[in-house]
């Protein structure tokens, strides 16, 4: 007989704002929020801590709204690398009691501890031990759900912060979860939201309750997933921390100072951009065929194409002068005035796949690839800004520091 599935979720509380507090502990009694350089744009609430949160702070404010509220709110850049390193440390904690351990973003993961109750208990008692461990160690707390399927116990994190466990069972989830809205669940975003409330779905017991043929109707495929969720039939399993995950694609964005009417700054901007994409490739040791190009305009509309080369590539010049061919080939430039430009490949395969390269360009080709990795070699050594294009050395439009890594896997 098979054992009933015991599934945590774990939660780091605030993450980055915990991590600044943890560095900084004169921190822990003000009021704090990470937030990205308001003077680059990206003055946006990333993380509070849980005074700001008792204050109405919450993440994705604006940072004069979120002043507004909070006058005396301390306000600190986030520091990525720092935060990658805690986020490593705990996931290393989580690896002691399984190895069934699948990431939902830098602060979130499932467990499946089913197989390892016998060593360290109910699945209430291991949510203990991770809590204190986790604390102990890194001076974050986590909140974890405790369930019989990952929907669940990822609800359960949600329901009780700071530093809670929360058990689901078979035995209450209808009286503990039922009313609570649709949207709470993380298969149902916005417009499948939209969709079931206008069907009179509200709440999961509501959804639960639905036609199973109605909502196949409704959502193709994916309709009868949700009522499996709902009901929580739902059988989704927990990844193995051993498991290689495959990079779809590899893209970096990046977000001006100032509106970008210049096609020389442009074109200068997506070369940037580009060069961080193909470094980063050659890092995951992948080449790509497929180039997708973002643009959003000053009024916040967005457009993107994409097209395929001829050839894989991981060349930085390559890339960005399809990805330029590309923006004069599908947008009139002497109308554009850009707030953001992202550039990401696609249509990814491992870098040792053989190609065939044109008799009259393999030269350059040659060439192109041997500078890429004498770049490589000294980014390696000395940090990836050591060295940057000609191009950006007058550039105060750019500051390569502020640019945003995307992998999409």
């Amino acid at each position: 007989m098979d054992k009933e599935p015991v599934i945590l979720h774990c939660d780091i509380n605030n993450f980055y704002a915990s991590v600044e507090c943890v560095l900084n502990p004169k921190l822990k009694t003000m009021p704090v929020v990470v937030a990205g350089n308001p003077q680059m744009r990206h003055g946006v609430v990333l993380a509070k801590n849980e005074i700001a949160k008792k204050r109405g702070i919450k993440t994705g404010h604006v940072l004069w709204e979120a002043k507004q509220l909070c006058p005396n709110l301390i306000c600190l850049p986030p520091q990525h690398s720092i935060y990658q390193q805690y986020s490593r440390q705990i996931f290393e904690i989580y690896t002691r009691f399984t190895d069934k351990v699948e990431s939902f973003g830098p602060d979130e993961c499932w467990l499946d501890v089913t197989d390892f109750t016998h060593l360290f208990g109910t699945g209430e008692q291991i949510a203990n031990k991770l809590r204190k461990i986790v604390f102990e160690e890194t001076g974050l707390t986590i909140s974890v759900g405790v369930s019989f399927n990952k929907y669940f116990a990822k609800l359960g994190s949600d329901l009780k912060k700071p530093n809670a466990t929360t058990i689901i069972n078979k035995n209450n989830f209808k009286q503990k979860i039922g009313n609570l809205p649709v949207n709470s669940l993380i298969m149902i975003g916005k417009k499948t939201y939209e969709k079931l409330t206008k069907l009179n779905i509200h709440t999961i017991n509501e959804l639960a309750d639905a036609d199973v043929n109605l909502l196949k109707q409704k959502f193709g495929i994916i309709g009868e997933k949700l009522s499996k969720i709902a009901n929580g039939t739902d059988d989704t399993k927990i990844a193995s921390c051993n498991t290689a995950t495959v990079t779809k694609s590899v893209g970096n964005g990046y977000t001006t100072k100032y509106d970008l009417k210049s096609i020389d700054e442009i074109e200068t901007l997506i070369c940037t951009i580009s060069e961080k994409v193909a470094f980063r490739m050659r890092q995951k040791n992948v080449k790509g065929k497929t180039v997708h190009v973002w643009l959003k305009n000053w009024d916040l509309t967005t457009s993107s194409h994409s097209q395929s080369m001829c050839e894989s590539t991981n060349i930085a010049s390559e890339i960005s002068d399809f990805a330029i061919s590309m923006l004069h080939k599908y947008w009139k430039v002497d109308t554009l005035c850009l707030r953001a430009i992202r550039v990401s490949v696609s249509s990814l395969e491992q870098n040792d796949t053989k190609t065939q390269i044109k008799m009259f360009e393999s030269k350059k080709h040659n060439n192109m690839q041997k500078l890429d990795k004498i770049i490589d070699k000294m980014r390696d050594k000395y940090g990836y800004h050591i060295i940057k294009s000609a191009k950006t050395v007058n550039c105060d439009f750019i500051d390569l520091f502020e640019a945003s890594d995307e992998n999409e896997d």
